[in-house]
């Protein structure tokens, strides 16, 4: 019993945690499993691979990126609240995780490989026109060929942003609730 409060307790300071961020955070909670799933399925366990997490927030999806990757892959996690930061740290200790407490729009200042996927649940509803076009082309521009760009946001009526920029774009709608679509884009 005692596992089960932590865990509905933890839940709980989750939910108030993103509330409170929810600018940043752009969620009233942590993702759900399917969205877990969803989001990094076209990640190759395969290969090697440089990928990139734009939203840390409590580290569900890290978690789910680690699992997939090999071990001599490495994953870029961005994240501005520093107290998610500190939080992820204390939780997933990996060698292959490097926390940036830091912005999507300065990717370039700590990823210098080529990115073989990114993985995004930033809130870029909230973002400037200017500063979401920023993202999406740099990230497009880190990409390598055939790489993917996948992000979660809770409506499918940004499709075009994503359209303006990568070469190809799928939504995936999840079943949780509130709904969340999954935008899956290629730069072929």
């Amino acid at each position: 019993m005692p596992a089960e409060k932590n865990l509905k307790k933890n839940k709980f300071k989750t939910a108030l945690e993103f509330t409170k961020n929810i600018f940043t955070t752009g969620a009233v909670a942590q993702t759900s499993r399917e969205v877990e799933v969803e989001i990094t399925k076209y990640l190759n366990a395969n290969k090697d691979l440089v990928v990139v997490e734009y939203g840390l927030g409590h580290g569900n999806i890290t978690a789910e990126i680690l699992s997939k990757l090999s071990k001599n892959s490495k994953l870029y996690s961005f994240e501005v609240n520093e107290e998610f930061c500190e939080y992820v740290a204390k939780e997933i200790e990996d060698d292959r995780l490097s926390i940036v407490n830091d912005g999507a729009e300065n990717i370039f200042k700590h990823v210098e490989e080529k990115v073989d996927f990114f993985v995004s649940s930033i809130p870029i509803t909230f973002f400037s026109k200017e500063k979401t076009e920023l993202i999406l082309n740099q990230s497009y521009k880190a990409l390598k060929d055939k790489a993917y760009f996948s992000q979660i946001l809770y409506s499918k009526i940004h499709i075009k942003k994503f359209e303006n920029v990568f070469d190809e774009c799928e939504i995936v709608k999840t079943n949780n609730f509130p709904a969340g679509f999954i935008h899956h884009c290629q730069k072929t």
